[in-house]
């Protein structure tokens, strides 16, 4: 299919899609930065990426690459106590998370002649309430820039002035803007909001504005628990809840009961969209995961399932406190 002429549908999905930035991702809990840059660091030092290819056999339909690196600087310096830095990495006491850490995401999403490229560079930190609870903030300066391909177009009616700026025609728009998190966060449970585009697109850096009316200001709020049933069963439950004025609200869950910290099976649940099952092993500090999602409700008008694939890197694995447990050290 060299052009689309299933329009206006898919223009006005595109268009205001893009333009929201919201991602559905189904394991979205192992990257907890790209939603809240308090959370930057949250695991540690680690490199993730995830590859979602959503309406599998449906030609031109969304396909999502992404990848994240999350540095915590005690990791790196030889010359701090890491106990003394409260983010040392033990189940059996709890974790604080790092007092410095700095992250980048990168994502590229396609969907028919729409084309989306994000970009950024988080910074958290926070301070310590407790022994193992701790208070954190932080920050991400962003960069969206979005294209779309009029001369893949085929419009019912070519005169009509919907489409004038886009028909025929490269039509790009760039942004950067701000994101902005709180969280606390402790070895078995996080509780975090964010605020996503605190400018609502602002800073606009191309001519083309044929999507900068529907910027928007995006709130995100995040809460995982995590708990070990016994010695060789634990269990995890995450939320996420988005909102804005476009889209409005996006409500999802997600619950994984996992196997000697090793192989870990899961279902979860996006409000009137869709439902998922997904599993993943762990290999020392080697994670891989793979979620089949089915449409429902106002999404299932396209009959195609989504396939999601996900890889992540430790760079400093969990301690163990308890010869013969298998305390769950992930999200």
């Amino acid at each position: 299919m060299n052009k689309l002429n299933f329009l206006p549908f898919l223009l006005l999905f595109v268009v205001a899609a893009q333009a929201q930035s919201i991602k559905h991702v189904s394991n979205f809990s192992a990257y907890q930065q790209f939603y809240n840059p308090a959370l930057t660091g949250n695991e540690g030092s680690v490199a993730k990426s995830f590859y979602r290819n959503q309406w599998t056999g449906f030609e031109d339909a969304p396909k999502t690459i992404f990848f994240s690196a999350e540095m915590d600087a005690a990791d790196f310096s030889k010359s701090v106590d890491k106990r003394k830095n409260f983010q040392f990495r033990d189940s059996g006491t709890g974790y604080q998370g790092a007092k410095h850490a700095f992250g980048l995401t990168a994502l590229q999403d396609r969907f028919g002649p729409a084309r989306e490229t994000q970009l950024q560079l988080n910074y958290g930190t926070g301070v310590r309430l407790s022994e193992k609870l701790s208070l954190r903030w932080g920050g991400a300066l962003t960069y969206h820039n979005y294209r779309v391909d009029g001369s893949s177009l085929v419009v019912d009616e070519e005169s009509d002035p919907r489409y004038q700026d886009l028909y025929g025609q490269d039509a790009r728009s760039s942004k950067a803007d701000l994101n902005l998190g709180i969280a606390l966060a402790s070895g078995n449970y996080y509780l975090g909001y964010a605020m996503q585009d605190v400018t609502r697109g602002h800073f606009n850096f191309n001519g083309d504005t044929f999507s900068k009316e529907l910027y928007t200001r995006k709130h995100v709020v995040q809460a995982g628990f995590r708990t070990d049933l016994t010695d060789q069963f634990g269990m995890i439950v995450n939320g996420l809840y988005q909102y804005d004025q476009q889209v409005k609200s996006t409500t999802e869950a997600q619950v994984k009961l996992v196997y000697q910290n090793m192989v870990w099976l899961g279902g979860g649940y996006r409000n009137e969209l869709a439902y998922n099952l997904a599993a993943g092993v762990n290999f020392s500090q080697l994670r891989i995961s793979y979620a089949y999602e089915s449409p429902i409700q106002e999404a299932r008008s396209i009959q195609k399932s989504t396939n999601e694939i996900g890889l992540s890197y430790t760079f400093r694995p969990a301690t163990q406190t308890r010869t013969g447990s298998y305390s769950v050290s992930f999200w």
